[in-house]
């Protein structure tokens, strides 16, 4: 028996591969399919089923491409309509997979199919569960995702929810091993853990969700209370994962397209075409192309991608570093935005080097924004609300990331204003966007809350926590 957790860091997001005497499953793959071809293929052994827990809305899953390239049977849950064919599993149906067996259980409450897979080894002992986004480490799915307009609510979902933990899951043994479809960075639950996997007896001990003496109205209030909006790109790419989307192979091919800086500005005139900036937040500072987006690689692509190009059909053009192009439009993909265009060819060097208009940003590290500080300045802080409860300058209004379309109308284009997050990174983006609609007084703050914490030019009393407010 094999069993491997291919993690995703940029996803948070966890996807399965299980062999056993020739065969093997992947359960919640992610939309490229080599990962799980070439490790067949070395293997010498036959992809059999792919296993989806529930319709993911943080990213599209790869299962319809798999399908096709392998024959493998695509298999849900009870109660998952879609629109390809698939495996419609009954609850306590069991699937063999070599001298192993795998077992659905029906999970319903992040969404009303959710599924959790338990495999059994060849003695028929329970060894792992497959949980999806009902059971995370240290948290449990949110239940507000799936929601139907007038008939179900986010308490309905946390209830069955609560039944479908004690019912089909807190009843397993305590040495099973517990492996979730997410850990710690993504917005499929609000306290993970940033561990990927443990023993099903630790989180009965450790995960507030699963504590014996919780009754279902304390369960309900627990996990409905704080959450934050989903991303507006989930309810697309559920819709995605449910319906149907294009090959990943077509979707690599029309991005993989090289343009020179002449045919790259033609193609953002004639298309209406984003232009997006993946390259490091200190390189894109120092000189891009006008009304182009910052969203660098090395950070939360993925998501940042999702939470702020609203239209998930917009053609975007592709600035990236050296060699980057084809791991851009493929993570680009990943969560839905398949109409990347092409790529500059030679990168913003090239399009600098052709005498082409060029934009830059005024930033301050941290030893020149100390000296720059006075009482008087304009400071959005773009971390979310949460980071900015917790601790924030005191004349720093939050104007969070996340939300910056629908607020914009709330700043004025009149008004000088000084950006910062955390690490400079959230402040890029912000200040990016600002750009690209016409703020054009905007320092960008790349400067870490320590700088100034440990400066006497800033006094202390700037940094607020609301536990120490009278």
């Amino acid at each position: 028996m094999i069993i491997e957790q291919i993690y995703t860091g940029c996803l948070a997001q966890g996807a399965y591969y299980i062999e056993s005497n020739g065969e093997a499953a992947i359960i919640d793959p992610l939309r490229e399919t080599d990962p799980y071809l070439t490790k067949a293929e070395a293997q010498g052994v036959k992809i059999k089923y792919i296993f989806e827990t529930h319709f993911h809305a943080d990213f599209v899953s790869g299962h319809l491409d798999l399908a096709q390239k392998t024959g493998a049977k695509i298999v849900y849950g009870p109660q998952a309509e879609t629109k390809y064919q698939k495996h419609l599993a009954e609850d306590g149906e069991v699937f063999k997979l070599g001298k192993l067996s795998i077992t659905v259980l029906h999970t319903p409450g992040h969404t009303p199919e959710s599924t959790t897979y338990l495999l059994k080894d060849e003695n028929g002992k329970p060894h792992a569960i497959f949980t999806g986004d009902t059971l995370f480490i240290g948290d449990v799915g949110r239940p507000d995702l799936a929601q139907k307009k007038g008939s179900l609510t986010k308490e309905d979902l946390a209830g069955w929810l609560f039944d479908s933990l004690r019912e089909k899951i807190m009843t397993l043994p305590d040495e099973v091993l517990v492996y979730p479809a997410h850990g710690a960075g993504s917005a499929c639950g609000k306290n993970m853990s940033s561990e990927t996997w443990d023993t099903l007896g630790n989180q009965k001990k450790t995960n507030y969700a699963l504590r014996a003496d919780m009754t279902k109205e304390e369960f309900i209030k627990e996990v409905t209370d704080g959450l934050q909006p989903p991303p507006d790109y989930f309810s697309k790419n559920a819709k995605l994962n449910k319906m149907g989307y294009e090959s990943i192979d077509t979707v690599m091919e029309r991005g993989a397209k090289a343009l020179s800086p002449r045919e790259f500005e033609v193609a953002a005139n004639e298309t209406n075409a984003l232009v997006l900036d993946v390259r490091s937040k200190e390189a894109f500072v120092k000189g891009f192309i006008p009304n182009s987006i910052f969203i660098g690689l090395n950070g939360s692509f993925a998501p940042w991608v999702g939470a702020l190009i609203s239209d998930i059909k917009q053609p975007i053009l592709i600035v990236a570093p050296k060699g980057k192009n084809k791991e851009v439009v493929k993570r680009l993909a990943r969560v839905g935005y398949d109409n990347a265009i092409g790529y500059l060819e030679g990168g913003f060097e090239a399009w600098a080097a052709a005498g082409k208009e060029v934009d830059e940003l005024t930033t301050l590290d941290g030893a020149h924004f100390i000296e720059a500080y006075n009482a008087e300045m304009n400071i959005l802080d773009v971390r979310r609300p949460s980071e900015y409860s917790a601790e924030h300058l005191a004349i720093a209004q939050n104007f969070v990331l996340d939300t910056i379309n629908a607020h914009m109308s709330e700043i004025s284009k009149e008004k000088k204003y000084y950006l910062h997050c955390r690490t400079g990174y959230r402040s890029t983006i912000a200040a990016s966007i600002l750009r690209a609609r016409g703020f054009k007084n905007l320092v960008n703050l790349h400067v870490t809350f320590e700088e100034m914490a440990a400066s006497t030019k800033i006094p202390t009393t700037v940094f607020v926590c609301p536990s120490t407010l009278k």
